[in-house]
């Protein structure tokens, strides 16, 4: 479905990616772990095309998309949620879930489909985004992001000042979609259970570089050093 090679990219002069090389299958959920720093929102922002790629390849279904703008890759069916939500606050739910649908010119019955799979949603329909608490705000991003009917969801560190219940809906959520649309998701995070509940697969990310890639297996039997890597605990101590 999608696959980089050697692709760096930056802001400026400043480069940050160093020739990235990943892919992700179809129906497949991945991640990508690191420590603060290592590059891992960047590399979200280039696949969306907010960064632009300095150098090497992103192909989508067999297109090269590395020169595309954002909204031309959305048509395609790359979805983005990220970091930090980047929900309307002052637009009502409904409105922000219009966006959604604005974006990719879907047909208006998207948001009655989004409600059924998102029923915490209904009741807040007339409320503003900034109205809603950070776990709803997740859950309004993703459904936000659904309404495009992507492919492929990009979906950055989502567990970020989330309760566990909020994150285990959001993981029962992206499994059900994987199942039952064959939605794949690329995820940037450093909660590690959250990542072992649905991951098929990682990749380890640090200073810009994919170091090395994790079988589910490996995510479920890795447990200190994974955490003390996501941490920067582990580079902390070869420091000193």
């Amino acid at each position: 479905m999608l696959s980089t090679h050697d692709l760096s990219s930056g802001y400026g002069r400043i480069v940050v990616l160093r020739g990235i090389s990943l892919a992700v299958g179809q129906p497949e959920i991945v991640a990508v772990l690191g420590r603060n720093g290592a590059g891992k929102t960047t590399l979200m922002k280039t696949l969306a095309g907010i960064v632009p790629a300095q150098s090497g390849t992103i192909d989508f279904f067999g297109t090269e998309i590395a020169k595309l703008s954002s909204d031309k890759r959305a048509r395609l069916g790359i979805g983005y949620v990220p970091q930090g939500r980047g929900i309307f606050p002052k637009l009502s739910v409904r409105e922000n879930l219009l966006v959604g649908l604005y974006a990719s010119s879907g047909a208006p019955q998207i948001i009655d489909e989004l409600l059924e799979e998102f029923p915490a949603l209904k009741p807040k329909l007339n409320d503003r985004g900034s109205q809603l608490s950070g776990g709803q705000q997740q859950i309004l991003a993703l459904a936000r992001a659904l309404a495009t009917n992507p492919k492929l969801l990009l979906l950055d560190e989502p567990s970020e000042g989330i309760q566990p219940s909020i994150l285990e809906e959001i993981a029962d959520i992206l499994n059900r979609l994987k199942a039952t649309r064959g939605l794949s998701t690329l995820i940037v995070e450093q909660n590690i259970d959250f990542i072992r509940s649905m991951a098929d697969r990682a990749y380890l990310m640090d200073i810009g570089n994919i170091t090395r890639q994790l079988s589910r297996e490996e995510l479920a039997v890795d447990g200190d050093w994974l955490e003390s890597f996501v941490s920067g605990t582990e580079f902390s101590q070869s420091v000193a």
